[in-house]
């Protein structure tokens, strides 16, 4: 009898938002991946020409609303930034991280995401994290495949 494999992906999302007067704050939470997320994984893979560009970017917003596998973009996005990647040979794990450095992405963020050209894979709301302009906020997504 043959075994039968399923590809799954889950994500999750840690924010760290480091203040002026050293007072550190994390975030962790869940993440959706989105529809245009699992149509640029099944391209990435399957295609031999016009593949997509990769998701090298993490961006933030101030939206709220909630995630809906549809959504293309951020609701009210503020800023996003060139992402590095890591994944371990042999693992299956990987994660996309980058940080919101002093006067970058200043506001009431609420929402992030891992984007590039081709639109964006994930997204997550979570409770307002107030990024001052002297603060810095780190970004890591952690997708594990099982």
């Amino acid at each position: 009898m043959e075994e039968k494999q399923e590809l799954k992906v889950h994500g999750s999302f840690v924010g760290v938002l480091r203040k002026e007067d050293g007072t550190v704050t994390t975030t962790r939470k869940d993440n959706m991946i989105l529809d245009c997320g699992y149509d640029f994984i099944a391209d990435a893979i399957g295609k031999t020409s016009d593949r997509p560009e990769a998701m090298s970017s993490i961006a933030v917003g101030t939206s709220n609303l909630a995630v809906s596998g549809e959504q293309k973009d951020l609701y009210n996005r503020l800023l996003a930034k060139e992402a590095t990647y890591r994944h371990v040979k042999g693992t299956k794990v990987f994660n996309i991280s980058t940080k919101f450095e002093k006067g970058e992405a200043t506001g009431a963020i609420q929402e992030a995401c891992v984007c590039g050209h081709a639109g964006l894979l994930d997204r997550v709301v979570f409770p307002v994290v107030n990024k001052g302009e002297n603060d810095t906020y780190e970004v890591t997504f952690t997708f594990t495949m099982s």
